[in-house]
């Protein structure tokens, strides 16, 4: 019998929970961000698919929007973002995803708030941006941070196209925040989303 996500959603919660509480967590280059917070100046988090699971405690008393998938995993995956704080839109590159990301811009010029965007996903390829995070923050011209997430050990599940990370209770876990920076002003043609996704590669692939 297939539970419902109302029963399943919750026990994930606090299953994650528990053991987020064992994780022992390091940062760098969290200063820069809390001074834009401070200034409720919106920023465009931009992170691999593979490294999402730890987002959580780095996004503590940021106000955060994301792309969730409008499949069905995406869908408990909204709902279990949505207990930890953050606010979620519903779309990727195959279904909704121009909807969702406007829907991002709009939400970040209209509140202040940042968003997360996962630049390879939902369906890779692996360590490959996409436009996304590039489109977002042309249209808000807010700066991007690259995010990477280090788990000295972690469970891999091989089968995942990603081979997506969960660290192992009682590790160790490195949040390193990006040097802050902007894509270019105006309109971008092909040519320019292709160089400023190579750029944030880059930039993700040093940090």
């Amino acid at each position: 019998m297939k539970l419902p996500l109302s029963v399943v959603s919750p026990c994930i919660y606090w299953m994650v929970r528990a053991m987020y509480s064992s994780l022992r967590f390091t940062e760098s280059g969290r200063e820069v961000v809390d001074a834009f917070a401070a200034q409720r100046t919106p920023m465009v988090f931009a992170l691999w698919h593979d490294e999402l699971f730890p987002v959580i405690h780095a996004k503590r008393n940021l106000e955060l929007i994301a792309i969730i998938s409008q499949s069905k995993d995406g869908e408990l995956l909204s709902n279990f973002m949505e207990r930890f704080g953050f606010r979620t839109a519903r779309g990727s590159s195959s279904r909704g995803g121009v909807k969702a990301l406007l829907q991002v811009s709009k939400a970040m010029q209209r509140d202040s708030i940042s968003c997360c965007i996962t630049v390879d996903g939902p369906r890779g390829p692996r360590h490959k941006v996409k436009e996304g995070a590039i489109f977002v923050a042309n249209r808000t011209n807010a700066p991007i941070i690259p995010l990477r997430i280090h788990m000295a050990s972690s469970y891999k599940f091989k089968r995942a196209w990603d081979n997506f990370q969960v660290p192992i209770p009682f590790s160790s876990v490195h949040v390193a925040f990006g040097e802050p920076y902007h894509v270019p002003e105006g309109t971008l043609d092909k040519e320019a989303f292709e160089q400023e996704c190579l750029k944030l590669e880059e930039r993700l692939n040093a940090l």
